[in-house]
Order: C-alpha cells, then structure tokens, then sequence
C-alpha cells in the first residue's frame, strides 16, 4: 500500500517568490529508502531536497538528509535555511512557536540554525552555523578552472590566493574572477569531468565556485558569486550557502588582522534569473577561524503530497 508524504517548497535567499534557490522539504520521511530518498530528490529536480527524520539524540530538532539529484551530500546552505524555516511555519500554524535555534543532525555533524522573525514574531528566514571549521586543500591550477567555467586564464584573479579547495562542512574550488568576467561564465561538463579525475575531492564530486568584488557601487552586494556542479547534476546553483561560507572563512583566514570579523552581502543566481542575496560572516580569533554563519530569508511556494 503506498504512503504519502507531504512536502512543502520554499525559496530561499530572498524575500520574493519565484526568485532565490528553491527547496522542497519532505515534512517526515520515515519510511523511505535511502534509493526512495534519491528517486524523489530526482524527480523534484532542486539543487537539494531534504528529508526531516527524527533525531538520533532527543535535544537535537531533527535528523536532516540533503540529496542532490545525483547524490547524498553531508551538508548544504539553503537546505538548512529551508528545512528550519518549514518546519518553523508548520509549527506556528499549529499554534506552537518554537524556539530560536533548531539543530540537525547532518552527515557533516550538528547544523544550529537560528530562525529570524519579524517584528509580529512570524518566521521569516534563518541562519545557520556551519559545522565544521574551514579546512583547506590542494591548489587547483588557474587554467583548470578557467577551462571548467569557460573563461580565460587571465580572467582568474590570483594575486590574493590561488584557486583552492576549501570546506566548512562540503568542499568545493574558490576562485576570484575580474569582476567583468563573471558574467561571461559559463560551465563545461566536459572540463569538470576531467578535472575531477585529476583532483578528486573528499567526496565524490567537483564544484567550482567563483566570485568577484563589486566595485560598481551600487551598493546592493559586497561579493557575486557563482557555483558550477554539473557532475552533481547542477549545472549552476542558484545560491549556495555552504560554497560562500567557505569562502568568507578562507576570506578571513587571508586577512592580516588576528582577531576580526568579515561579514559580506553576497549576490548570487542573477544569470539563472533566481536573484540571490545571503549573509555570510567569518569570526577569526588568535589568528584561527572560528564560528562561520550564514543567513537569509525565505518564502513558502508549494505543498503537497507524492505517494511511494
């Protein structure tokens, strides 16, 4: 006999419908199959979609799984900011007001994200706290990651850091691009393909993330940034919270100060016309990195049940 599960469908990182990255949030996924879970992240076609389980440990809010199209992976930006946030509404429309940070359970560890209301107490986004300090692997050459975003070797900007392999809870490729350049970007399966057996990350994938300084003033962003994971079925993300925490922390981890905080408005998803706009800061302390958050709104879309 076939069980229904409902879900709901949320854009995150704006405050308009229709723009942002969507996610749909599987409410309780008890029951469902590993294989099951990737069958309907596939059929729903997201950057990710979650599954709410529930919690290994009873203070924690719940057990979160995130399926690319593709693929598991141990932690995600939007996911999160999309998962607190559904469950959050859910709950107000039962009358309970939960409290101001949920925790999940990830492959990557505990996930707290804190909801952000508005001035009438409804949820209206959140922020979460990555759970792993900044991590930093091997060096990519410039022209490899020119070739996989298809650009020129000149267009990769190097003299603050190399492109490089970075990780607060999910690796990808950091990469500075002129500012001009980063429109012009765009992905080739082929190059990715032949990158990853050359550079193979931690899990099974290959993701690029590049970003440039806004230097139009006009004030709207500190940072673009854009993300390439064809190999994981995403040709571009619209915004990725996980890549621009890694990259504010390795941001930060450059700045000559010891102790600072860099806190940048990122815009992402602009060529996807899925307009973006996340929160990204860094603590450093004695010289390390420490908590790296990121953070924005949300707007509820669809609802729903599927059957398996």
């Amino acid at each position: 006999m076939p069980k229904k599960y409902e879900f709901i469908t949320v854009d995150v990182f704006t405050d308009r419908a229709f723009t942002g990255n969507p996610v749909a949030v599987v409410m309780d996924a008890s029951g469902l199959s590993a294989e099951q879970m990737q069958g309907v992240a596939a059929e729903f076609n997201y950057s990710e979609s979650t599954f709410v389980l529930p919690p290994d440990d009873a203070l924690h809010t719940a057990k979160v799984r995130i399926f690319t199209p593709r693929d598991e992976i141990p932690f995600a930006g939007h996911p999160n900011i999309g998962t607190a946030f559904a469950i959050a509404l859910v709950a107000e429309r039962n009358g309970k007001m939960l409290g101001p940070t949920l925790v999940f359970e990830e492959g990557a560890g505990p996930v707290p994200v804190e909801l952000l209301r508005d001035t009438g107490g409804r949820v209206r986004g959140a922020t979460l706290t990555a759970p792993e300090p900044l991590t930093l692997g091997q060096r990519i050459p410039p022209e490899t990651v020119a070739e996989c975003v298809g650009l020129e070797r000149g267009d990769i900007i190097t003299s603050s850091h190399e492109p490089v392999i970075a990780s607060v809870g999910l690796p990808f490729v950091i990469a500075e691009v002129t500012e001009d350049a980063i429109g012009r970007a765009r992905p080739n399966a082929g190059a990715f393909a032949i990158a990853s057996g050359r550079f193979p990350f931690r899990v099974d994938r290959f993701s690029v993330h590049i970003y440039a300084h806004m230097g139009n003033g006009t004030g709207e962003a500190d940072l673009r940034a854009r993300m390439f994971a064809p190999l994981s079925g995403i040709l571009e993300d619209p915004a990725t919270g996980s890549a621009n925490g890694a990259l504010v922390a390795l941001l930060a981890s450059l700045a000559p100060e010891p102790d600072a905080v860099l806190k940048f408005d990122i815009l992402q998803g602009v060529e996807r016309g899925r307009r973006s706009l996340l929160t990204v800061s860094a603590e450093k302390q004695g010289g390390s990195i420490g908590r790296v958050r990121v953070g924005g709104c949300c707007v509820a879309m669809m609802e729903g049940t599927f059957s398996v």
